[in-house]
Order: C-alpha cells, then sequence, then structure tokens
C-alpha cells in the first residue's frame, strides 16, 4: 500500500531511470480499457475525466474503446485548462476518432449522458484530495452515484476518496499497489495493473524524492524559521566540520552554528562568513566541561551533528555520549557521523529510540554494531535493517550501493561516482541530513533526499573536473540539483 506522495516519487523516479511518464499514461489507459473489455459485454460508455493526469489516463483508455464500442468523453472542464502536457496531448489524439466529446459547458445534459451508457468510468480526480470535493466534481459524484443500473469502474482510485464525498464504484482499477485509504467499501472490487514503473523506481532513490518531500520555505518566512543547524566537531581537524557547515547551508537551512574547541575556533570561523561559529571552554579536543555550553546551544536549533574532526580522545568519547544523552531525552534531531560512531559503539542504549541518523561506512557499521556487513547486497540490506529497527532511528549506510532505512523502510542509492572517496564527501552528506532535518523533514525523507542531493551533486562535479574533483565541488553543485528538481 503506498500513499500519494509515494506515487509521484514512483511517477518522478520511473523517468529518471528511463521510463518517461508518457509510457506509464499510455499502459495505464491500456490496462483500464482491456478491463472494461473483458468484464463488460458490448457496453456503452462514457468516460468523466478530470484535468490532469487522472483524466489523461481516461483519454487513453477513450482511445482505445472508441474502436470497438460507443464512447462518450466528458471533460470536467474546458480543454485549454487541462493541466499537464501529456494529459493534453492524449486528449489532442481524441479530436480525430469517433466518439463524442463534451465538456463542464455541457453539464445540464450529463444526467442525459450518463442514463444513455452502460458503463461509467470515473477518471476525474487521484489520491490526495483533501477538504472537500470543489465545484463541479461534487456536483457530478453526486449525479454518478444517484444512476441505476449502471456499472461505475474508477480508475486508479474513485474521485474523493477519503471525503465525505466520493464515487462508490462497483470496480477500481489501481494501477502498481493499492493506495492508502482503498478498500472494498470505499472502491468496490479492486484490481490491481502493472503499468511498467521499473523496480528501480520503487528501490532506488531519485529525484522524486527531493520534488515531493523537500520542505519548501513559506513566502512570509523569515531568519531562522527554515532550519538552524549545530555542528559539534573539530578538534585534530578542522576542515570537516566547515564542509559539514557549508553543506548544511546549501539545502536551505539558515542558520549554521560551529562549535569547536577554543584553540581551532578562529581557523574554522575563517572558512566562510556564513559560519556562527562558537568557541568552546577546551582548547584543543571536545571535553565533559564544553557539556553545559552544549546543551545551551542545542536549545537555540533545530538539529545537530555530532562527529565530524573530533577525534578519538577518550574524554572526547564521553562527552559525545553525554550529548548523546541528552539530545536523545529532549527528542533533538541528531545526526552521528566519523568519530562520533565510535563513541557509541557499545553505548547503543544512549541512542535507541532517539530522533536520530547514523551514517556509517561499511567498517564503521562493523565498529558500531560489531557485525561485518555480509557480501550480497540483499544480506546487508536484511542487516541494517535489522539494526534501524532494533534501535528505531535512522542508518543511512555508505558504500557501492547506500543502504537507507529507518527499520520500516529500506531505500538503496547507487547515483554516485568512484570519484567520491576523495576526503570529505562523507562530511559533506552528513552536513546535508542534518540540514534537512533543520527543515522538519522526517528521518527516512531526510536520508532518502540527502542521499539522492549528494550523489547527483557529485555526478555534476564529476562530469566537471572528473578524478580531481573534491568535496567542495560537490556543495558547490548542490544549487543546481535543487534548480533542476524543484
Amino acid at each position: 500500500m503506498i500513499t500519494g506522495k509515494e506515487v509521484k516519487v514512483l511517477d518522478k523516479n520511473a523517468e529518471f531511470f528511463g521510463i518517461p511518464q508518457q509510457k506509464l499514461m499510455k499502459e495505464a489507459g491500456k490496462q483500464l480499457a482491456e478491463f472494461i473489455e473483458k468484464k463488460c459485454k458490448d457496453p456503452s460508455i462514457v468516460i468523466i475525466c478530470g484535468m490532469g493526469n487522472n483524466g489523461g489516463d481516461g483519454f487513453v483508455a477513450a482511445r482505445y474503446l472508441s474502436k470497438n464500442h460507443p464512447v462518450t468523453l466528458f471533460l470536467a472542464g474546458e480543454e485549454s485548462k487541462i493541466h499537464t502536457s501529456i494529459a493534453r496531448m492524449n486528449f489532442t489524439k481524441l479530436k480525430q476518432l469517433p466518439l463524442k466529446i463534451q465538456d463542464i459547458r455541457s453539464i445540464d445534459n450529463l444526467d442525459t449522458i450518463l442514463s444513455e451508457s452502460s458503463v461509467i468510468v470515473d477518471a476525474m480526480l487521484g489520491i490526495g484530495l483533501k477538504g472537500s470535493l470543489r465545484p463541479p466534481f461534487d456536483t457530478i459524484v453526486e449525479s454518478i452515484n444517484l444512476t441505476k443500473n449502471k456499472m461505475i469502474i474508477s480508475c486508479d482510485v474513485p474521485t474523493g476518496l477519503g471525503l465525505k464525498k466520493q464515487i462508490h464504484p462497483q470496480h477500481t482499477v489501481t494501477f502498481h499497489d493499492i493506495k492508502k485509504g482503498m478498500n472494498e467499501e470505499t472502491c468496490g472490487i479492486i484490481h490491481i495493473r502493472s503499468i511498467g514503473i521499473p523496480e528501480k523506481a520503487s528501490t532506488y532513490v531519485g529525484p522524486g524524492e527531493l520534488s515531493e518531500y523537500y520542505p519548501r520555505p513559506k513566502k512570509d518566512s523569515h531568519k531562522g524559521q527554515n532550519g538552524r543547524v549545530l555542528i559539534i566537531g573539530g578538534g585534530p581537524f578542522t576542515g570537516a566540520p566547515a564542509l559539514s557547515g557549508l553543506a548544511a547551508l546549501r539545502p536551505g537551512a539558515d542558520l549554521v552554528f560551529i562549535a569547536v574547541p577554543h584553540k581551532i575556533s578562529s581557523i574554522v570561523a575563517s572558512y566562510s562568513p556564513n559560519f556562527i561559529v562558537k568557541p568552546l571552554e577546551s582548547t584543543d579536543h571536545l571535553m565533559i566541561k564544553d557539556l553545559d555550553d552544549i546543551i545551551e546551544l542545542s536549545t537555540m536549533v533545530d538539529s545537530v551533528l555530532i562527529g565530524p574532526g573530533l577525534g578519538l580522545f577518550s574524554d572526547t568519547q564521553k562527552t559525545i555520549q553525554a550529548v548523546v544523552k541528552y539530545l536523545s531525552e529532549q527528542s533533538i534531531p541528531f545526526v552521528i557521523d566519523a568519530d562520533g560512531i565510535t563513541a557509541l559503539k557499545n553505548h547503543h542504549q544512549l541512542i535507541k529510540n532517539a530522533n536520530a541518523i547514523i551514517t556509517p561506512h561499511a567498517k564503521e557499521f562493523q565498529t558500531f554494531t560489531g557485525v561485518s556487513l555480509k557480501e550480497l547486497l540483499e544480506d546487508q540490506k536484511l542487516q541494517v535493517q535489522y539494526w534501524a529497527k532494533k534501535l528505531n532511528m535512522g542508518f543511512f549506510v555508505k558504500g557501492p550501493t547506500d543502504i537507507i532505512s529507518n527499520g520500516n523502510i529500506t531505500k538503496l542509492n547507487l547515483i554516485h561516482n568512484e570519484a567520491m572517496t576523495v576526503g570529505g564527501t562523507g562530511d559533506v552528506l552528513a552536513g546535508i541530513i542534518t540540514g534537512l532535518l533543520s527543515k522538519k523533514t522526517s528521518i527516512i525523507n531526510a536520508m532518502r533526499i540527502a542521499g539522492f542531493i549528494n550523489g547527483y551533486a557529485g555526478n555534476l562535479a564529476f562530469n566537471s573536473f572528473s578524478y580531481g574533483m573534491t568535496a567542495t565541488d560537490v556543495i558547490d553543485f548542490i544549487p543546481e540539483v535543487l534548480k533542476k528538481y524543484l
């Protein structure tokens, strides 16, 4: 069972992986037409179509059915208002065929049109409606539901599914999978038909996650409302927290605070004027005496990243454990990366059930869990899903194929390249995830979106710089990914 959002993700990812929406619409309409021909003997058919892609499926079905049966197509609007280019294209193809086309200007004749047909096809509105049906759909739904002795068939989902007023069909021909809210009471008999969505579109992340789940800012929002990030890092290394900070800003976080030991604070600040650098009390590496300052800073932000460049000092690891305990208890979203992962290898109880994500590569996964990743990808997928479910948190396991899981949903990511082994790209990924978490994105969707953004930006960087690309090149191309898919 999938949601309306996931349907849109699938459509966009299918196109990304080589199956255009035009082809999916053609197959959907064909499957609907074939069902009607097999189910109904000598039907006379009226197809009521909406102005979007659900209506486009109806246009295609009308094209197939009109070859052998009398068909009337009723458009719940006017041709100029058809929303999508592929739906408009399929409507144009109908004009040369032997079928009657009427539109909303003939709504006073709708009852007569319905009475003259034995089969009524509902191809008006798809999934994801909220509130109540607006005119003219409310009136059309009432008219269809009042008909007697008619076969009513809905395309994909009944119009109004989940609302007080909806079509009540005897049959629903749905595509790829059952949609959320569908059952025999609301949809009649449900018939699932494949329309050629590739397995990759549902298994792997793609641009669909970005375009559907990215938290677009409201027009009246102001500074700080679209994400405030705290990065706890640095000590022996200064570049790692800076890379994470730059990466957190690129997906649209408003403010990035970086808490680092006092000795390196001016160095980290020099990397970018966009950072708000907070020198800690400790001199050269994170210590327990920094805990009060970190707790105070964490109350000012929406998400926290712990790990980049911290080092493996014993007192640093104890401090990480104390910070994680506090963030977990306060339900503040946070990401554990790099040296932060080692600090928690024998302290799973601190992070269990937290609003958290861990981002290990294979060796770090073994360090954290005590279990080596198996050789086969399918086995690795089950391992990651097991640990995500066991600890009730997010896992983003980096590798030739990334594995992303919250224990319930598990996705793969192949969008990256071999040059991204260059130092710093893990810090970039962690920064992107943390930036998205600060914008109130869910754990699973922050990981899914970040996997695509990071990998696609890396591929763009590779196109420009080949094997000479760097982590900062990946950061610089993040806006190009947003521009292309948002």
